[in-house]
């Protein structure tokens, strides 16, 4: 038997506060299916889970692991291992996937650079993870933030590699060229989903505009690892993920993650099946086979799991691949 597990440890919305997902209020509920027995986390109880909270709070950060109610949250937080969430808690889109909360964000906060690169280094972290919210509020998209951040983390911990997770930069000319040219260790993009689902669970994005950043980062960096996701569960057919998988490698992407979609609230989009583990190994195989450096395929990856020691595995695969003959 199995149990359904939240963590969540923002503090709720007041009676006076307006609901964290406006767009969503009218929709029909979907009812949140029960979850099959291979998907199974465990409470948070070691004490560096707490430690690592306390951190976030006193550097005032946000992370995707709280913001996103990330089912790892209580494993990778009890190995100092957070997803910084910068320019904010409010994103501009309104996937229907995503718990993420929707609206109008604030402004820039000048001084998060360094009290993100203040963590990281106090966390003594091998690899950092930086994520954000969208801003399509601002002219390069976030771009200069970013680039700003990673500066940061290099200035306060310079042996740390470091992972983007970025937005799209959808019609935000120059963004790509920002964050590559601060030369992040890895770059990633999630495409999400496959084409066909994009106008509901990704209706402010566009696929073909995802590839086209991955592949500019790579050109403009080609030393810059390049990686990106996909959830399944969500409707989509085995053939339209490998299709997908073949749109990624066009673009020279050497890392793929797939992970089971889970909804968070019955007002988000509704999981359409839970993908068995033995689908994932099998996806997985088709990934490699299609050349990707490095795959992530089971219930629970997520874009930032592991991303230390599948750093690690990427670097190495690199080098291995580069000694083979021509």
């Amino acid at each position: 038997m199995s149990t359904r597990l939240t963590i969540d440890h923002r503090t709720g919305p007041r009676a006076d506060e307006p609901p964290r997902h406006p767009e969503k209020v009218h929709r029909p509920d979907n009812p949140i299916q029960r979850k099959p027995a291979w998907i199974r986390v465990k409470a948070p109880t070691h004490p560096i889970y707490n430690e690592t909270r306390a951190l976030m709070r006193e550097n005032r950060l946000v992370t995707v692991c709280e913001e996103a109610a990330c089912p790892n949250i209580g494993e990778c937080w009890s190995r100092r291992h957070a997803t910084m969430m910068i320019m904010g808690d409010t994103c501009t889109r309104a996937c229907s996937f995503c718990n993420v909360r929707t609206g109008i964000p604030l402004a820039l906060d000048t001084d998060e650079p360094i009290r993100v690169a203040d963590a990281v280094a106090r966390l003594g972290l091998r690899h950092v993870v930086v994520t954000s919210v969208d801003r399509d509020d601002l002219p390069d998209g976030g771009a200069a933030h970013f680039a700003a951040v990673i500066a940061g983390i290099r200035n306060a911990a310079p042996e740390t590699t470091i992972e983007v997770l970025t937005p799209d930069f959808l019609r935000k000319p120059g963004g790509a060229e920002i964050v590559a040219a601060a030369r992040p260790d890895v770059f990633n993009h999630n495409l999400e989903t496959v084409p066909r689902l994009y106008p509901s669970i990704r209706p402010g994005a566009r696929y073909f505009q995802s590839l086209r950043l991955l592949d500019s980062v790579k050109r403009l960096a080609p030393d810059v690892f390049t990686k990106s996701g996909l959830m399944v569960g969500l409707g989509e057919e085995r053939m339209e993920i490998a299709q997908a998988m073949d749109d990624l490698r066009i673009a020279d992407v050497d890392f793929i993650t797939l992970g089971q979609y889970l909804q968070p609230t019955v007002k988000h989009a509704a999981v359409a099946r839970f993908v068995t583990p033995d689908e994932f190994d099998d996806y997985a195989g088709m990934a490699r086979a299609k050349g990707f450096l490095m795959v992530s395929s089971s219930p629970l990856t997520r874009s930032s799991y592991h991303a230390d020691t599948d750093f690690a595995r990427l670097r190495d695969a690199r080098v291995a691949a580069r000694a083979l003959p021509a």
